[in-house]
């Protein structure tokens, strides 16, 4: 398997394009003053780093079961898209963004996991209980927001800072934090109908005519971890890790291999089993949250179908 089956880039320029931005994963086309049309290729990222490496059907993944859940919340508060086009592209409303991830937490793992195991005992203002152990559950869900960072790290931020530095008012951030924790309930709550866990997520939120939005994507294995109910209190109490769908074990094989993102370490060479398997742990997601198999896209006209469906969806709206 090679990135000649994946979606890597895009470089389209359609009718009303007024700007392009390219991410870590979506290709970012800015249709007009109030449209975006997003396409998720098949990159994938880790330690805020695009790896060598495109994943097949990767994109398709994240784009369906962000659309699945962003229809599922809209009770909540309302969100940025209008349609998916074709399966690696969504359409929807161009939102000034907020420069806050949401991340909630309900177990100690990953980053919150490596601080803790550092000895750390507070992570963005919350006091982490003495005696836990990885992937322990917390009493409640916490919010641990992070700075965005257009480049770089993500950097950990605490409730008070952000008041304190200006980035939002008091009013805004706790209205936020608020269906942030809502967005986490229903999530977990879907999940558990899967026979899943939801670990943790982060939330992006934006403002359009000053009405909160939620934007990019949610409750999906770029964003969130998810374990197996079912094993999990078992692999606990066995002290073992936990199976869990998500990019994670990505992070856990390059950090194996000598990559953590820091300065002067090379990305190791991912051979193809490991792509392959990288695609099954996301359409194993998929199948698992969706209810169905994924629809495998045909990639061989990939670039001319993507481009037509977008071309057919802008002349709804302009």
């Amino acid at each position: 398997m090679s990135d000649l089956q994946a979606l890597t880039a895009t470089n389209y320029f359609f009718r009303n394009q007024i700007a392009f931005y390219r991410g870590k994963v979506r290709d970012v086309y800015h249709i007009g003053k109030d449209y975006l049309a997003v396409v998720a290729c098949d990159r994938i990222s880790a330690f805020d780093h695009v790896l060598p490496r495109s994943i097949p059907f990767k994109g398709q993944v994240l784009n369906e079961i962000a659309a699945l859940f962003l229809k599922q919340t809209e009770d909540i508060v309302p969100n940025w898209l209008i349609e998916t086009p074709d399966p690696h592209v969504s359409f929807g409303y161009k939102c000034d963004a907020i420069a806050i991830e949401f991340v909630v937490r309900n177990y100690l793992t990953g980053h919150a996991w490596r601080v803790y195991k550092s000895g750390g005992r507070e992570l963005c203002g919350n006091v982490l209980p003495e005696g836990m152990k990885e992937n322990d559950k917390f009493s409640h869900p916490i919010i641990t927001p992070s700075t965005k960072a257009h480049t770089g790290h993500d950097v950990d931020i605490s409730y008070q800072e952000i008041i304190d530095q200006g980035i939002l008012s008091k009013e805004l951030l706790d209205q936020l934090n608020d269906i942030a924790l809502k967005l986490f309930q229903r999530g977990t709550e879907y999940a558990a109908k899967q026979n899943l866990i939801l670990v943790d997520t982060k939330y992006e939120f934006g403002l359009r005519n000053g009405e909160i939005m939620l934007i990019d994507e949610i409750h999906t294995p770029d964003s969130s971890r998810f374990f197996y109910a079912e094993s999990y209190e078992e692999l606990q109490k066995a002290g073992k890790p936990q199976r869990q769908l998500s990019k994670e074990f990505v992070r856990e094989w390059l950090m194996e291999n000598g990559f953590q993102g820091k300065e002067g370490e090379t990305v190791p060479e991912m051979p193809d089993e490991f792509v392959m398997s990288i695609t099954q742990r996301y359409e194993e997601l998929y199948t698992a949250m969706a209810g169905k198999p994924l629809a495998r896209r045909n990639y061989q006209e990939i670039y001319n179908d993507i481009e037509n469906n977008i071309k057919n969806c802008i002349s709804k709206y302009l």
